[in-house]
């Protein structure tokens, strides 16, 4: 993709999420009304996500009709152009529907495979979080950077859980071995703004188990314009059942990843 594409895809992802935080916003006043469940009793989903992830592919197709869709609520679409978008109409859901302010519209678009626009807006804020491929990163226009941290004891990282009763034992026992280790734990319930605070330096570090890849596609892509690192930990144990994906300042990334996998032996 050329510059100028990037720029179309990034102001065509800003304006899409936007226009989708609103319908988040408009609907948090009946939250709780319509929730149905996916995975698990407290795998949810409202009429909120559904309303926002109708919103997203439309405009997607009515602007991109060559592009693929990969959603988080089954939305699927094979395109033809080599661009594919990545959306989570309402990442945290379960705050959304609690009133806790930690819930985002997140929107990536991947070529081969790989990010190269990232938009996720934060609902209860009105914070944009964005990048595009070798541009930086900016919270509402304005670029941000991680931090420079690089001990463990003095780093504040981020974790989040899922649903299956299973793999939230494994991510507690992974917890437990970590937490000793650092200056403290955070677990706000969105993974998409966990990376944006990784991003723009409210976080030192962020590392999840099986976190799936609309939560993570837009996120990724901000922490690595903004300086970051991003990867995957895997293993034989038990608690590498499905790979760690962590993220942190660039000098506290192989310290963090060195951490994971010794806690995981």
């Amino acid at each position: 993709m050329t510059a100028i594409d990037l720029q179309s895809y990034l102001d065509l992802a800003t304006s899409i999420a936007r226009e989708a935080a609103g319908i988040v916003a408009e609907g948090a006043g009946r939250a709780r009304e319509h929730v149905g469940t996916k995975s698990t009793l407290t795998d949810m989903v409202t009429e909120v996500d559904h309303a926002s992830e109708e919103l997203i592919v439309r405009r997607i197709r009515e602007a991109c009709p060559d592009d693929g869709i990969i959603g988080e609520e089954g939305s699927s679409r094979e395109g033809t152009s080599g661009a594919t978008w990545v959306i989570d109409p309402l990442d945290g859901t379960t705050n959304f529907l609690y009133g806790f302010p930690a819930f985002a519209v997140s929107i990536a678009v991947e070529v081969a495979g790989e990010a190269v626009v990232g938009v996720v807006h934060d609902v209860a804020r009105g914070e944009v979080f964005a990048a595009a491929k070798g541009r930086g990163a900016t919270l509402n226009g304005r670029r941000i950077a991680t931090t420079g941290k690089r001990e463990l004891e003095t780093a504040l990282v981020a974790t989040g859980f899922g649903y299956a009763p299973e793999r939230r034992r494994r991510q507690a026992a992974l917890v437990a071995e970590i937490l000793p280790r650092v200056r403290d734990i955070r677990r706000a319930g969105s993974a998409a703004l966990d990376l944006c605070w990784v991003a723009c330096g409210r976080l030192d570090g962020y590392f999840e188990l099986g976190i799936q890849h609309w939560d993570w596609a837009a996120g990724v892509l901000i922490v690595r314009e903004a300086g970051g690192r991003c990867g995957w930990v895997t293993g034989e144990s038990e608690l590498l059942e499905l790979p760690v994906l962590v993220a942190a300042a660039n000098p506290l990334y192989e310290p963090l990843v060195d951490l994971i996998s010794e806690s995981c032996d």
